[in-house]
């Protein structure tokens, strides 16, 4: 089960990523992604997971040190529960990313490597997205004030 579990969780969130990415500016893409019900698949299976290696996920987070989290984490279970955080994470703050760009009219261009980033490395993706999102707001105010 945790390898099934495993090998769906990118495939269950695939589908908003793509949204995002490749039809921003779509009334389908914006209603969907409009939702944050759209972070549950992946949440879900992190739940089953947790729920399923309680004692072990408990140990490895209650009092974190490195070499228990590591043990853990080397382990199926702890490598499928820590990819199906990353990818619930992930999504979630993708979805953040790209409502804000819309709201500030962050040219799609502009953020969809930036969202690339952010599928493969979340905390990457967010430090490039922050300073977009700061110079747009600065830009849009000064627009406005004009």
């Amino acid at each position: 089960m945790t390898e099934f579990l495993f090998s769906i969780t990118f495939l269950v969130a695939v589908p908003f990523w793509a949204l995002m990415i490749l039809a921003p500016t779509w009334s389908v893409t914006e209603k969907v992604i409009a939702s944050p019900l759209i972070v549950v698949p992946p949440a879900l299976i992190y739940l089953v997971l947790a729920v399923a290696n309680l004692p072990e996920l408990w140990t490895a987070v209650s009092a974190p040190a490195l070499g228990p989290l590591a043990e853990f984490l080397g382990t199926p279970q702890g490598t499928a529960l820590g990819w199906a955080h990353f990818i619930a994470w992930d999504l979630f703050v993708g979805r953040w990313m790209y409502r804000r760009s819309r709201e500030l009219g962050v040219h799609p261009l502009v953020m969809a490597p930036i969202l690339l980033v952010t599928i493969l490395a979340s905390p990457i993706g967010l430090l490039l997205f922050l300073p977009v999102r700061a110079l747009r707001a600065r830009t849009r105010e000064a627009t406005i004030a004009v």
